[in-house]
Formats: C-alpha cells, sequence, structure tokens
C-alpha cells in the first residue's frame, strides 16, 4: 500500500480513540492524536531511503513498540509544560501504536505481507487479496478513514484541513 492508503488505515483506526476523546471533552487532545496518527502513518516505509530491506526491521512489532515508547516520552515531555503529563504520554504512545499497527495490517493485505515478529520469528502473513499498486485500494482506504475520522470525531477544522478531501492517484 501507499501513502494515502496508509493515512486512510490509520485515520480509521485512530478514529474511535479521537471519537472517545472528544465526547469526553477533550477535542484538543484528540486533533493532537489524529495528526500524530497521520504523521507516523508511513513511517515504517522510511526503509525505502535506508540500507536496509523494505518490509524488514521497520515493519515488526518491535519497531512498533520502540515507536510507541518514544511516543510516550515525547507525549509526557510536551504534556508537562501544559500540566497533562499522562494524557498527552497515553495518547501519542496510543496514536504511534495504532497508526503503525494499521500500517502492519495493511500491508499484511499485500501478496508480500509482512513478517511481524522478525527476526525472533520467520513466521509470514499475508491475506494475499491486493497488490500494493492498486489505486482503487489505495483511494477507497484514504477515503473510509477521511470519513470515518470526520463521523466520529467531528474534529476542529485546523486538523481536518490536513487532509486532502480526495486522495490524489497513485502509479506504481
Amino acid at each position: 500500500m501507499y501513502r494515502w492508503g496508509h493515512v486512510g488505515a490509520a485515520l480509521l483506526a485512530y478514529a474511535p480513540l479521537g471519537a472517545v476523546l472528544t465526547v469526553r471533552g477533550d477535542p484538543t487532545l484528540a486533533a493532537v492524536g489524529f495528526a500524530v496518527a497521520i504523521a507516523t502513518a508511513t513511517l515504517p516505509d522510511a526503509d525505502e531511503l535506508l540500507p536496509i530491506d523494505h518490509r524488514g526491521p521497520t515493519h515488526t512489532v518491535w519497531f512498533l513498540l520502540v515507536c510507541s515508547a518514544v511516543g510516550v516520552a515525547v507525549g509526557v515531555a510536551v504534556g508537562s509544560g501544559f500540566g497533562r503529563t499522562l494524557a498527552f504520554g497515553v495518547v501519542l504512545g496510543t496514536a504511534v501504536a495504532v497508526s503503525l499497527g494499521s500500517h502492519l495490517l495493511a500491508d499484511s493485505i499485500t501478496p508480500m505481507g509482512v513478517r511481524p515478529f522478525a527476526p525472533l520469528s520467520g513466521w509470514h502473513h499475508s491475506f494475499d487479496l491486493t497488490p500494493a499498486a492498486n489505486p482503487p485500494s489505495e483511494r477507497g482506504a484514504a477515503v473510509c478513514g477521511q470519513r470515518r475520522r470526520a463521523s466520529l470525531a467531528g474534529l476542529p477544522r485546523p486538523v481536518s484541513a490536513l487532509l486532502p478531501r480526495t486522495p490524489p492517484t497513485t502509479t506504481a
């Protein structure tokens, strides 16, 4: 899957948490979580810029756990400036975990799949539903994520403005 599909998957996965935060009276924290989910949605694909295998170490639960811990640490540091250390730490760490988890799940629908427990296990998982270079499924994931986000969370305008109305067409 490509960028907009991963962003859509992250929005779809994070929307329930954003909705809970909004309903409980904290739409600002929900918006921060959405922004973090969007920002980290394609982080595992940074391996394409590095001298490591694509869908290698950055496509594992270990990478997800390390990045989530970093998200918690950043959230605690930022939250301490607002007197909301625990809330920011939990939300940022969870947003990173949900976003990266959705990335692994989205990549597992392709024939290439993922090895989520490498190097401890060689287990490979693929639903083998669609190739990564599939613009309709890419747009579908992006649109579903945007609509789910809009329907559940009621985000403030500044965060929703980050999202394109129609995801750009991707080509292989």
